[in-house]
């Protein structure tokens, strides 16, 4: 895999203007001067891979093969155990065509209702976050990142983006909706991809 360097200019895969901030905080202590999608009007692919990483792959190597630039994208969702996984690679869908989380959010625990699960350990889910870099060429390489912890309602919470005001991760007692950024990217699922990324892409 070859190496990034400071001062190179990084194409983030992504329209989501949460994903971007999260994921331009985690590269600029690494020199990387981020443009997002969304800047150079680049359009959605569509995403029809089965898992985050497939889809992860779709759209770094459109953004990076488009731009001509070195592109990386992030597939991320929450997966649900009592509910099989679900809404898993389907997440921003569950909110309809507008994205709407909070409609999303209201799925997720009549869905949790529908099957009984009403505690802690009933409700146990993750989030997950498959990292992609791509580069005109094709070159690809992939990084994968969990965080574990359980579903809580009522939501609770305004920072963060997503199913976050929702998910309280192990050992802690507040949503990720309620948390300062700063320490939940230290332990989000996307923080833990990034350190493979980094480990891979920087000497």
């Amino acid at each position: 895999m070859r190496k990034l360097e400071r001062g190179m200019k990084l194409l983030v895969a992504s329209h989501n203007p949460g994903k971007v901030r999260e994921i331009n905080a985690l590269i600029e202590p690494f020199g990387l001067e981020a443009v997002s999608a969304a800047e150079l009007d680049i359009p959605e692919p569509v995403e029809d891979g089965v898992t985050f990483g497939e889809n992860a792959a779709i759209k770094a190597l459109a953004c990076a093969k488009h731009a001509n630039m070195v592109a990386l994208s992030d597939d991320s969702g929450l997966e649900v155990e009592a509910l099989d996984g679900q809404p898993g690679i389907y997440s921003a869908r569950w909110g309809g065509e507008e994205k709407d989380f909070d409609l999303a959010m209201e799925k997720v625990l009549r869905a949790l209702e529908n099957v009984g699960a009403s505690n802690k350990e009933q409700c146990r889910a993750n989030f997950t976050c498959a990292l992609c870099l791509a580069w005109p060429d094709g070159e690809t390489q992939i990084f994968e990142g969990k965080v574990f912890g359980h579903i809580t309602w009522p939501i609770r919470g305004k920072n963060g983006f997503g199913y976050d005001p929702l998910f309280v991760p192990d050992g802690h007692d507040l949503t990720f909706g309620e948390m300062d950024s700063d320490k939940k990217h230290k332990m989000s699922h996307r923080a833990n991809a990034f350190k493979l990324f980094v480990e891979a892409c920087f000497d």
